[in-house]
């Protein structure tokens, strides 16, 4: 691994210079490891079919497992979901940006190994520079950095030495401030199921709803 790959983006001075990086990068069909609100991530174009299977290869994932979607802004959901439902909307404004990943039907023109089946998982990172860096990149196919079945990682050092050599660039945010995956919703469905808990608690999400019945 080289570490010219590695940018600091704690640095005011690096920081500018690191994000242009992941946007050439990412635009160009690579895979950038970097911080987010909750855990380190693998993100890739979440158009660009070759480029997520090879977030599948690096770490090896099942491909029946779907890769959710990082948005910049309330706007790019368009560009992912094929229905946005109120639930859906009502969660968005609580929550995000925030640790909590809504579950909702795709686009049937999004690539195919985004998802296995009819739905897609999205969130905006509550973390503002990853935020910018999404807005000029569009959509991201964002997954946990760490090898199927290991533990999310919180800082580098955490993250495996295959997806630190085989990532096209890293975003060193140092400790993130979360450390709990988010929690997935399916928005879907009525009443709301979660389907992973993370950093927001099942009983918060059925409060919620129950709320706003």
């Amino acid at each position: 691994m080289t570490m010219k790959k590695i940018y600091d983006i704690t640095s005011p001075q690096i920081q500018p210079v690191a994000i242009q990086q992941a946007i050439d990068v990412l635009n160009s069909g690579g895979v950038v490891i970097f911080p987010t609100d909750t855990v380190y991530g693998l993100a890739a174009s979440a158009f660009n079919e070759g480029a997520i299977q090879r977030l599948y290869r690096m770490k090896e994932r099942d491909p029946q497992k779907s890769i959710a979607v990082l948005l910049g802004n309330i706007s790019q959901i368009r560009l992912i979901a094929a229905d946005f439902p109120e639930s859906a909307r009502k969660l968005a404004e609580r929550y995000w940006p925030g640790g909590l990943t809504l579950l909702v039907s795709k686009l049937d023109t999004l690539p195919p190994a985004l998802s296995a089946n009819e739905k897609i998982g999205i969130r905006i990172p509550d973390y503002p520079v990853i935020q910018d860096l999404i807005i000029h990149t569009g959509p991201l196919a964002t997954t946990s950095a760490n090898l199927s079945g290991e533990p999310p990682a919180k800082k580098l050092s955490d993250l495996p030495d295959s997806l630190l050599r085989q990532a096209d660039l890293i975003l060193d945010g140092g400790p993130v401030k979360g450390g709990i995956a988010s929690t997935v919703v399916d928005c879907t469905v009525r009443p709301l199921l979660v389907l992973r808990e993370g950093a927001i608690s099942t009983e918060e999400v059925a409060a919620f709803d129950s709320e706003t019945e």
